[in-house]
Parts: C-alpha cells; structure tokens; sequence
C-alpha cells in the first residue's frame, strides 16, 4: 500500500526543559510516521494543546504567571496571533474549546478561567471568568488544596468539567455561550487519595472513565447530561495483580466504537489495554505494552481511530502504535525525537 500524508498532528512541550515549544508535523496516513514541519518556541512551555477545527490551535504556557496563546496553522511553522493572554492563575496545565470560548484548568491556583475567542481571527480575549476551587485531600505533599488538572466539555455540549487532583473530585459548570457567563453546578466526589487527573466519555456519552495520578486505578462513572452529575461506580487497577511497580496515571482514551480502553502509566512506562462490556461499566484489564519510551505524559488517538500516540517526555519522543482490530493491543510501528513531549493533537 502506498502511504500517503493526508493529515497533521502538532505537539506541546516544555521549553524549559529543552522542548522546541510547538511542533508542527505532517502525518502519513499509510504508516502512521509523523515528519516535523515546522515549530515555535513563542511561548514558554505550552504543555497543552487544541485544535479548532479548520481554525486555529491553542496552548496553555504552564508557568507561574500562567497564559494561553493562540497560533495560526495555515503555513509550516505554527505563528502567533497576537500575544499570549493571562489567564489570572497560575501554572494551566489544560485548556479546552468551549462554544467560542477557550477554558483552562490551573494547576497551581487550583481554578479553571474562561477566556472568549475572538471572530474576527481567532484570537483571544481576557478571561471573562476566573473560578476559584475549595478544598484539599489526604495526600498531603500533593493535596494541601485544589489542583485543576483537566477542562473538559461533556457530549452534550451543555456542561464544562474540571478534573481536580487536589481534591478528589470534578467541578461541573454550566457556560452560557452568548457571554461566557459560567455558573457552577455542584461538585462530584471521588475516592479519598486517588488524585483524578483526566477523563474520557465513552462515546454514547452516559457514561464516563476518570485515570488517577495518585494510585494506578481507573474510576467508572456514570454521567447525567441532564442534571450534570457524576457518580463513581468503581474502580479498576491498570496493573496487572501482585504488580508493585510505582507509577501515576496520566492519559485515558476510549475507542470509537467503546470496545477498548487504553490509559498511559509513568513509572511503569505502560500503556494498559482494557477490554469494556457493552454497557460501559465494567473494563477488563488484557494486558500492558511498553510506551516505547519514558514517562508518557499523553496518549492519542489518531483521526481514524487506528492509531494510538504516545508523548514521552522523559525520553523525548513521540511513540506511535498500529491497534490490532481484534484484541485492542497497540503494537509499535515508529517514534519520532521530541525533547519533553507532552502532548499530541491531531487535525
């Protein structure tokens, strides 16, 4: 089969850290290989990346004085539009594409800001809202209060969610499209100490999978678009019983079709294959497969839903992987070099 380059992926990384900020590449829809194109080193460590699609990308600068910059994609290298924007918090690890919005989760101030999109060329404005977590966890040296690690609209398009380490639970938030005016609609407990991260929808959208960083679990929720809550079901390991190793979950991803779920381990350098029954509430670990470098900080997957992409930081690369079609289980096709990669998403 002749491969040919159809699409484009772009990478996020930490500058600091010897990342060449964002990085744009070509992808080949044959093999998967990913080819740089182009990239920025504009902002300093845009950890976090999204797409607009047939528009422009996004990215959080996850520093202390915490900002989000947006960047025409048109030509080879990704070019600012504008300036990057304070985002009123510190350290936003996560940002999400909100009916012509932009959310950020921060970390370090524990909150999620709403920043509005202009029209005219897609850059962007100063946050119309900045919204303060409350609270804390029992794992003191990460849980002395809130920690926003993940924004998130949920299917219906109704709801923003904020996944937050720091206390155990996920923010839900009602956005109201016309202003950016948000309004708070409860707060969704988790287990005590498991530090939630991220979270995936199962695609009929009831139904949804939170990766924990502070134990190795995956916690199944059920989800009510209509009430935006959240209710922990239970709680799956993503290692294998007897298996010690410490690791920290960092990415979850659902297929299209709901029949697997893949979750990315760090310290374990893992990613975890579950199969999942037909009514989304009981996955079953299969097996692990090595990331193919160290501490993945983000798994993808590609627009066809073939491909799996794993951002190692540690290692600096970028892993892809051929899923096969029966069993779910990624199998390593290529890498590309990528100094502190930490996140890949696709157009």
């Amino acid at each position: 089969m002749n491969s040919t380059v159809t699409g484009r992926a772009f990478i996020g990384s930490f500058t600091e850290n010897a990342g060449r900020g964002v990085i744009a590449a070509s992808v080949d829809d044959g093999t998967g290989a990913l080819t740089v194109l182009g990239a920025t080193d504009a902002v300093p460590n845009p950890s976090f990346l999204a797409a607009a699609p047939g528009g422009p990308l996004y990215a959080v600068s996850e520093t202390d004085d915490g900002a989000v910059a947006a960047f025409d994609v048109t030509d080879t290298a990704p070019r600012l539009i504008g300036s990057p924007v304070r985002v009123g918090a510190d350290g936003p690890t996560h940002l999400a594409l909100a009916d012509g919005h932009v959310a950020t989760a921060n970390y370090t101030s524990g909150s999620v800001s709403v920043l509005p999109v202009r029209a005219s060329d897609g850059g962007l404005g100063a946050p119309v809202a900045v919204l303060q977590h409350r609270g804390g966890g029992p794992v003191q040296d990460r849980q002395e209060g809130p920690h926003a690690h993940q924004v998130k609209r949920d299917p219906s398009g109704r709801w923003l969610l904020s996944v937050d380490l720091g206390t155990d639970s996920v923010w839900v938030y009602a956005l109201d499209p016309a202003t950016g005016a948000v309004r708070g609609q409860g707060e969704s407990p988790l287990r005590a100490g498991s530090g939630p991260r991220h979270l995936t929808f199962h695609p009929a959208g009831a139904h949804a999978y939170v990766i924990n960083e502070l134990e190795p679990t995956l916690t199944v929720c059920r989800w009510n678009g209509e009430s935006g809550s959240l209710e922990s079901l239970g709680e799956t390991s993503l290692l294998p019983d007897g298996d010690r190793t410490e690791t920290f979950g960092s990415e979850v991803v659902v297929a299209p079709d709901a029949r697997f779920i893949w979750a990315a381990t760090r310290g374990h350098d893992s990613i975890s294959v579950f199969t999942l029954d037909r009514a989304g509430e009981k996955p079953e670990l299969v097996t692990t497969v090595g990331c193919g470098g160290r501490w993945p900080r983000d798994l993808a997957l590609d627009p066809t839903g073939r491909r799996l992409y794993a951002a190692n930081e540690r290692s600096g690369d970028v892993t892809w992987f051929d899923i096969d079609a029966g069993t779910g289980v990624p199998r390593r096709a290529g890498s590309l070099e990528a100094p502190a990669a930490s996140c890949v998403v696709f157009t």
